[in-house]
Order: C-alpha cells, then sequence, then structure tokens
C-alpha cells in the first residue's frame, strides 16, 4: 500500500488554496461590530494601537502567540556618481529627492561602469531609482544621436500590473526631460495599433518573460533597431524568478543576449530583488553573467509591529472528527473590517483568487452593518480581471479611494501604494521573503506599520506561530532555480534555432546539457543539422512548445458549453485534477461545472451553476526508483536523492459542502494513468530502528504516512518552494529499496532543484518536521499536523503518536547538515515530546 501526497498540479484547485468557504452561518463572531469611527489621517494611530484595538474589541488577546518589534532605522545618504546626467539628477530632486541612500548610488555607479548588478535591500528602499538614474542618463545620451534612439532600455516585470505601475513611475520622474525618454508597455494587454509605434519609437520598453517569449523574441527582425542600440535589461523582483518558471526564464534571458550579440549589443543587467540569500549567485544562474551585489540597505524604516495570529479551535470536525479551526479566510475578513472601521489603510494578501473575492465580500456585508458608505471603500484585487478593471482599482489605490484590498499576489511585486498602515496575511505565502515583501508593503512612505500572519490550519502554519523563530531569527531562502533542466531546456533550444540557427559557438551560452539534447531533438525530428548549425524544421512556431509558468504541454481551454464562449485555460498537468468531469470550476465569481473533458482536443466543456459543494480529486501514485546519485547513511536508514518515476491516476472525486467542509459523497473516474519523471528525496529505515521506535506492523503504514504529510508541510521553510510544488509517497516496503521508505519528490518535469535542498537540509528539516508533529496539542492528529489537504487517500491511516516516534530514532544517529549554520536541538532534547505509550498507541 503506498500513501500519496501530490502537487498541485495534480489536484483540484479549488480545495486546497482556499480554505472552506465561509457564510453567516458560520459562527463568526457576532458580538464583533466595530463602533469606532475612522481615524484622521492628521492623528494616525501608532501599529501598537491599532493592534491593540483589533486584540481587546473581541477578547482575541490569546490568538496572538507571539509579537515581535522592529524598531526603525535612520537612512545614510551618499551623492550620485558624476556620470550621471545634471539633467536626470535635476528630474530626480524635482520628485522630492535631494540625495540617494548609499545603495542607490553604489548600484548606480556599477551600472555606469558596465558591471551587472543586483540590488537586493528591503522593500521600499529605492531600487526603482537606483536602476533609473544610470538608466535615464543613457537613454537620455541615446536621445542626441541622429535617429533619436541611440539608447534603448528593456524593464521585464513577473506581472503586468508591475509592469504598467513602472510606466507610470518613470513617466512621472521623466517628465522633466521632454520627449527624450518614451516609456511604453509591451504586453499581452496592449492594443494592436499601438505595438508598431512602441517596436519604432519608444526607448524604454517595459514587458514580461511571456511576452519577450511569445511576441518579441521570435519577431526580433521588426525589433532589430531596438535591440541594436539595447544599453540595460532591468529585471525587477527577480526573486520570482524560482523554480521552474525561473528555470524558464534563465533560458529566455539566454536567447535575448545571443540576439543581442547578433545584433552587436551587450546590454548591461540590473536585478532588483527582495532581501535574499546569495543574491549574486542567483542573479547568475538567472543571467548566465557575473553579477555584483549591493545588499546592504542604506534606507531609512519606520516602527513594525509583527503578530502572529492562530484562530481559535471551533466545534466543527474534519476527515476522522479531528479539530477544526476556524479559517484564516473568515478570520482575516474580521480583521480587514476592523481596519476599515478604524480609518486604517490595510491590504489582506491571500493565496487564492476565491480567497480574495471571499475576503472582500464578507468585509464588504459587514461594513455595511456599521456604516453603508464602507463597503464601497473595500474591494478585491488578484489576476483574471480585464485591464481596464485593474487599472481602475490601482488609480483607486493610489488616490486613496479605497481603504482596504483583499489581494492575491498580484499586488505582492513593487506596485507603489503609498500611505498603507497594515498588511494582513492570509497563511504563510510559502517563503520568508515573500512574508516579508508583504509585510513591506506598509509602511512604504517611512511611517510605521502593522503585519499580521493569520495562521491557516495546516502543519507548516501551526509551526511557525509557535516557533517565531524559523521567521524572525533566520535569513531569507536561498532562490532556487535550475537552467540545465534537460525539460526546460529543450523547448528553448529549438526556439532559439527559430530565431536564427543554433552554431557551435552558441552552445556554451545554453549551459552543459545541450550536447547531450541536440541529438535527442535532432532524433525527434525537431531540429535538423546542416553546415550553418541547427536549424527549427517544423511549420509550427516553435516557442508556442513550453509554457513558461506552465509546465510544458498544451492547455486545455475551458469553454462554456451553451455559448462557445472561452472563460480561461488550465495546464494540461493540471486538468485530470482542475477539470475533470463534474468538477466545479470557478471564474470572475461565477461557478461552474466541468460536463466533458476532452483530453485529445484538450478542451473542457462547462456550464454555469450554483452547486453548493466543492469538489476535490482523489489519486493513487506509485514511484520507481530510476537512479540514486547520492546516499548518506542515518544509522542502520539510508538518506537518498535521485532520479525517479511517478505514476498518478485520478480515480474519483469528493463533494465538500461549502460551509462546513463535510464529505457529500465520492464519484468514480476513468482517467488514464499518467507519469512523471523527476527527482526525489527519500530515506529508509530497517527493522531494527522500527523495534527501537516500537513500531509494529498495524502502525507503520499510518506512522510512514503521517511523517510524510507533515515533512511536505515543513519543506517550504528549508526550499524556496511551496507544499503544492512537490509530492510524496510512502510505502512500508518499496519494491526497489526493499524497506519502508518516505518520498519527496519534485512536481515538475526533471524536477525543479527543491528535493535536492530537501537532502541537503534533511536533518534540520525533519528535525523541525518532528517537533512540529510532537507540539500539536491534538489527540490524533489534525489539519495543523499531519493530515493534508491535497492526500489521494482521504488521510487514512495515520498515526501521529507512531511518527513522532519514528523520526526520534531516524533522526538519532543522523548527519549534521552540510549547510547547517549551527546545531539544531536533539531530539531527545525536545520539551514538547507528547506521551508516548506502548507500541500500538
Amino acid at each position: 500500500m503506498a500513501f500519496n501526497h501530490l502537487p498541485a498540479a495534480m489536484h483540484d484547485a479549488l480545495g486546497p488554496l482556499s480554505v472552506t468557504p465561509v457564510t453567516h452561518s458560520v459562527p463568526m463572531a457576532k458580538n464583533h461590530r466595530p463602533s469606532r469611527p475612522p481615524e484622521s489621517r492628521d492623528s494616525r494611530p501608532s501599529p501598537a494601537m491599532v493592534l491593540d484595538r483589533l486584540v481587546t474589541a473581541a477578547g482575541r488577546s490569546a490568538r496572538i502567540t507571539h509579537t515581535e518589534h522592529l524598531p526603525p532605522r535612520t537612512g545614510a545618504h551618499a551623492i550620485w556618481p558624476d556620470r550621471i546626467r545634471p539633467e536626470v539628477i535635476a528630474a530626480v530632486q524635482k520628485a522630492g529627492i535631494d540625495h540617494p541612500w548609499a545603495h542607490q548610488a553604489a548600484a548606480a555607479e556599477h551600472a555606469l561602469d558596465g558591471e551587472s548588478v543586483v540590488i537586493a535591500t528591503g522593500t521600499a528602499s529605492g531600487k526603482s531609482l537606483a536602476y533609473l538614474a544610470p538608466v535615464l542618463s543613457a537613454l537620455l545620451d541615446g536621445s542626441e544621436a541622429p535617429n533619436g534612439r541611440g539608447a534603448t532600455a528593456l524593464y521585464l516585470a513577473p506581472t503586468k500590473a508591475l509592469a504598467a505601475d513602472q510606466r507610470r513611475s518613470v513617466k512621472d520622474l521623466a517628465a522633466p526631460l521632454g520627449n527624450a525618454v518614451r516609456p511604453a508597455v509591451y504586453d499581452g494587454d496592449t492594443p494592436v495599433e499601438e505595438r508598431e509605434w512602441v517596436r519604432q519609437y519608444a526607448n524604454y520598453v517595459l514587458t514580461n518573460p511571456d511576452m519577450l517569449h511569445r511576441g518579441i523574441l521570435p519577431s526580433h527582425p521588426r525589433w532589430s533597431s531596438f535591440l541594436r542600440a539595447l544599453r540595460y535589461v532591468v529585471i525587477d523582483e527577480c526573486h520570482t524568478y524560482r523554480g521552474v518558471f525561473g528555470s524558464h526564464v534563465a533560458q529566455v534571458v539566454r536567447r535575448l543576449r545571443r540576439l543581442c550579440a547578433r545584433y552587436g549589443a551587450d546590454p548591461v543587467f540590473l536585478l532588483a530583488s527582495a532581501t535574499a540569500a546569495q543574491p549574486s549567485v542567483a542573479a547568475g544562474r538567472l543571467t548566465g553573467l557575473p553579477v555584483i551585489e549591493v545588499a546592504d540597505d542604506a534606507s531609512p524604516r519606520g516602527e513594525m509591529v509583527f503578530a502572529l495570529w492562530e484562530p481559535p479551535l471551533t466545534e466543527l470536525h474534519g476527515e476522522k472528527g479531528a479539530p477544526v479551526r476556524r479559517t484564516a479566510t473568515a478570520e482575516t475578513a474580521d480583521l480587514l473590517t476592523d481596519l476599515t472601521v478604524q480609518g486604517v489603510r490595510s491590504v489582506a494578501f491571500v493565496r487564492s483568487r476565491r480567497g480574495a473575492e471571499l475576503i472582500s465580500v464578507i468585509a464588504k456585508e459587514r461594513l455595511a452593518e456599521v456604516d453603508r458608505s464602507l463597503p464601497d471603500r473595500v474591494a478585491a484585487y488578484r489576476g483574471g480581471y480585464l485591464p481596464e478593471e485593474r487599472r481602475a482599482l490601482e488609480r483607486a489605490l493610489h488616490s486613496g479611494r479605497l481603504l482596504g484590498l483583499a489581494a492575491t499576489t498580484a499586488l505582492e511585486l513593487g506596485i507603489d501604494v503609498s500611505g498603507l498602515d497594515a498588511v494582513v496575511i492570509a497563511g504563510y505565502p510559502g517563503t520568508r521573503a515573500s512574508l516579508w515583501q508583504q509585510a513591506g508593503r506598509a509602511g512604504r512612505s517611512g511611517q510605521g506599520a502593522l503585519a499580521i500572519l493569520v495562521a491557516r490550519d495546516d502543519p507548516l502554519d501551526t509551526f511557525l506561530v509557535h516557533h517565531p523563530e524559523a521567521l524572525f531569527q533566520q535569513p531569507v531562502e536561498s532562490t532556487v532555480l535550475d537552467p540545465d533542466n534537460p525539460y526546460v531546456l529543450a523547448p528553448h533550444l529549438c526556439a532559439a534555432a527559430a530565431e536564427l540557427p543554433l552554431a557551435e559557438s552558441d552552445l556554451e551560452l545554453f549551459g552543459p546539457a545541450v550536447a547531450e539534447l541536440l541529438p535527442q531533438l535532432e532524433a525527434a525530428k525537431l531540429l535538423r543539422k546542416r553546415a550553418s548549425g541547427w536549424h527549427w524544421t517544423r511549420r509550427e512556431r516553435a516557442a508556442d512548445l513550453t509554457d513558461i509558468r506552465g509546465e510544458g504541454g498544451r492547455p486545455v481551454q475551458i469553454v462554456e458549453e451553451g455559448t462557445g464562449r472561452l472563460l480561461g485555460t488550465v495546464d494540461e498537468s493540471a486538468a485530470h485534477t482542475a477539470v475533470h468531469e463534474g468538477a466545479v470550476h470557478l471564474h470572475q465569481g461565477c461557478t461552474y461545472l466541468v460536463r466533458k473533458l476532452d483530453l485529445e482536443d484538450s478542451v473542457a466543456l462547462v456550464e454555469e451553476a450554483g452547486p453548493p459543494y466543492s469538489t476535490t480529486a482523489r489519486d493513487t501514485t506509485s514511484i520507481t526508483v530510476l537512479e540514486t546519485d547520492t546516499e548518506i547513511p542515518w544509522g542502520d536508514g539510508r538518506l537518498c536523492y535521485g532520479s525517479v518515476e511517478v505514476t498518478n491516476q485520478v480515480v474519483s472525486f469528493l463533494r465538500r459542502k461549502l460551509i462546513t467542509g463535510e464529505v457529500l459523497g465520492e464519484t468514480k473516474l476513468d482517467l488514464p494513468p499518467r507519469t512523471l519523471r523527476t527527482r526525489a528525496v527519500w530515506w529508509t529505515v530497517t527493522q531494527d530502528q522500527l523495534d527501537a521506535a516500537r513500531i509494529n506492523p498495524e502502525i507503520l503504514g499510518g506512522a510512514l504516512h503521517a511523517a510524510e504529510h507533515a515533512s511536505i508541510g515543513l519543506l517550504p521553510l528549508f526550499a524556496t518552494c511551496d507544499r503544492w510544488d512537490i509530492g510524496g509517497v510512502s510505502v512500508p516496503l518499496h519494491p526497489d529499496t526493499l524497506l519502508p521508505t518516505v518520498f519527496v519528490y519534485d512536481g515538475h518535469p526533471g524536477g525543479a532543484g527543491f528535493a535536492e535542498r530537501a537532502f541537503h537540509t534533511a536533518r534540520s528539516w525533519l528535525t523541525a518536521t518532528r517537533r512540529a508533529i510532537a507540539s500539536c496539542e491534538c489527540e490524533a492528529g489534525c489539519p495543523s499536523c499531519i493530515q493534508s489537504p491535497k492526500c489521494g487517500n482521504g488521510n487514512d491511516p495515520l498515526h501521529k503518536r507512531g511518527a513522532v516516534r519514528l523520526l526520534t530514532e531516524l533522526l538519532r544517529s543522523a548527519p549534521a547538515d552540510p549547510e547547517q549554520a549551527g546545531e539544531p536541538p536533539s531530539p531527545e532534547a525536545d520539551r514538547d515530546r507528547p506521551s508516548e505509550g506502548p507500541p500500538g498507541t
């Protein structure tokens, strides 16, 4: 029997990320009706005062598990390098900035020296100005060329919203320079009639990696004058380019560098990142170039109060009768309501689009009970809106008309929202870098700020709110990406060959894996070797071979059956779990039921409906070891890392009641199995270790299964991933290892670096896993410790105490992690060990 735990691409999109939807029929503190009038903006309360009001108004003091006070910091000024044009310095001064911060001047100096540089400083530290000063100076020089475009610059943002926001900022800053600087956005929202003007006349083009991949690079002859003059490439929020997406972007950047060289350009790369571990290393892997880092933040910062908040237990019960906490969605909606009534400008970050809409709806309803004018001052902001809707919300944010916003990470990245007082984060966002990025959205004008992390009912969130040192005393994570992943590299080699035939001299640019891949692409008749190099052989566009944000394969179109209207797409790899027959699908506030999934034509037909339930796919998984790269003894057991093949089949789906999560029924499905070749970390235990841990055959499966669930929930603390990026399988007797084995694998073809990171931090990772299980106050397991929202076996069997004993014994002989800064507490020293009864308990 195998107990499996699969990544997001293999599960229903509704259940995992949006906790059980909440309506007024769920107890939501009916005595909670804030009555204070909004504060005057001239008498802005301190962050501590705002938090005190939130806590005392509804008797919530027990929900705060920790409060961290970050003191204010003074800034250190410098002077601009003398090579920055005086007109640019004058424009900056006109914007109210007399002198740069020291890190801004240092970054500009490197850029002017022709050195690629990454600026890795805190939120609101002025990274944009650090790269804009040399860029604007170069564009001003270029405007004096005969054609008026002797220098150009390209700006890459991970989202359309950020590119649009940066265009506004550049236009305002460069206004005194007249027509010398001509910024323009070029993305999917750009009208066709404007695109030719952008190609021919704009000298600062703002776009995203998707448009660069599909639109600009394949059409490079039409961009020849722009590329020939390209002086700088700005990559903003570069810490977001991690995992498989980051690996794709790294190859897109290499294709850009290759075409620039063809046109005689050698642009300098300027990267901006949130605070990150080893930013120069990550930036170097992204660009393929040596990159200098500027990481000493010289900007001032206001006081920040950061509270960790755990919702209370409810009277509801989940699977196997487990206790259920009040949802982070409901708790966050209440907090956003209270903050709005206080007149505190706030953003609530939530991970799912559905969650953002739900928090906004609940907050509006509660605000209407206080003051009929207040609901209009709260809105939701997420991806999927029409461009005009998105722009209108951004204008309302800038003007201050909106007081409260429920947003997905679409708002996390750099958009200048000045004057925010508070940020509420509904669930740990997956990395410390993202947590601080979201928290940093408050206090962006240097004033004090309040941040609240509201824990979801899962192992990682529960661990973090009870172990604040894991958030506040640890550095942010390294950015993990692997440009040499063959599943990523192959389609980009085809795209590069379609842009220009691949010559021998190009191969070094794309990395050492090219030599092995080219014969395979020739054998597949995708490339053909000729005297001039390798050529693309097909009629279709090579850039369409891969979706850089997905996992390859042809996207499945979601079509409304009655009208033929295209609602959207879903990655091919996610179709079995997200749009199987009978699945509930959400789109812009409307609910649809999937009537048919046609895998051959890649179409899911849906019709609008209002079912009182959500759906969750269930599946079975088996795993085969293909190759063991590394193996380390852990006592008699082994810790291994290598290549595996995962076979998964969606076999049924559950219908769950919207309000309580109660299972209404299970429906069988007939879908073909799917295979995934990827990378995994796995550990084995011997019979002697099982005997020492008092694990008998009756509880072995449950102990392994519980340890697997909790370890997957805790891995994002050690690798830059989301629990939905990884999967797991636990087997009491695996045919390849011939021992009880737990596997944790990357949920992406070829791997994404997460399992490798888990291997190198295994002792710390599994120690934290054991502590998270042992410290949970539940009796036999709950979503806060060992239950998983995406378990293919319905969280059965699970054995909490067995998992603690098993991990204790495994860790007893574990060597220190190679990357470990300090020795972790030994398992025996943990004071949170529960009573461990006889072997059968």
